[in-house]
């Protein structure tokens, strides 16, 4: 097993040489890190969270014109490439597509223990001082405001209005970083959610004070 990791980590290694700073090797590194400490208490199949985890932004769909399937397709024919059998790249497959924010304001075609442990570790990066860096990176990135106090955040988006938003980066913490600690799906992960969160809070109300100049 550990051979098949330590091949999948040079494969997305250099697959993610040079990727925009919040979709990078670190991110990877850091839920696949996540991933084996909610996985210690959960009880999950050890090689499909590890897999799961390294290769679920090998081509996400937001740098790749939103082509959902190329993610899955290279997971699936690296895996290949090394032997795993085909069992175990079904499911890691699976996990990537039905894995990310926008896929559940769509149809969720499958659900595993793995599945609910990896994206527990993927939400989890995206929330707390981590997460917000990882915000203002992807809004510069994409050259978005700040903050424009006369573009109210939109709630409950359909996926395509989600994916294709480019609304000022404090508004993502509204339509989507705020709703993740109630969306975390393990015991684990909803704990260690409730101190991200709170950052997030506190760091929104230091923003404001400091917008409205009384701080």
């Amino acid at each position: 097993m550990q051979a098949i990791i330590s091949k999948t980590i040079e494969f997305v290694k250099a697959t993610l040489a040079g990727a925009e700073a919040g979709h990078d090797w670190f991110h990877i590194e850091r839920v696949y890190k996540t991933a084996q400490t909610i996985n210690a208490i959960e009880k999950g199949d050890e090689l499909l969270v590890a897999l799961a985890a390294l290769l679920h932004d090998i081509a996400d769909s937001k740098f790749n014109d939103g082509d959902e399937e190329i993610g899955p397709q290279k997971a699936g024919d690296f895996l290949k490439s090394i032997d795993v059998a085909e069992p175990i790249i079904v499911q890691v497959q699976q996990i990537i597509k039905n894995l990310s924010f926008k896929a559940s304001l769509g149809t969720l075609t499958f659900a595993s223990k793995e599945l609910d442990i990896v994206q527990d570790a993927d939400r989890l990066d995206a929330i707390g001082a981590i997460g917000i860096a990882r915000a203002f990176t992807y809004g510069g990135y994409k050259n978005r405001v700040l903050y424009d106090p006369a573009i109210a955040p939109k709630l409950n988006m359909s996926k395509e209005e989600y994916k294709n938003t480019t609304a000022p980066t404090i508004n993502h913490f509204y339509e989507k970083l705020l709703r993740l600690k109630d969306l975390m799906k393990t015991q684990t992960g909803k704990a260690m959610a409730e101190k991200r969160h709170q950052f997030m809070l506190d760091y929104l109300e230091q923003f404001d004070a400091e917008w409205e100049g009384r701080a």
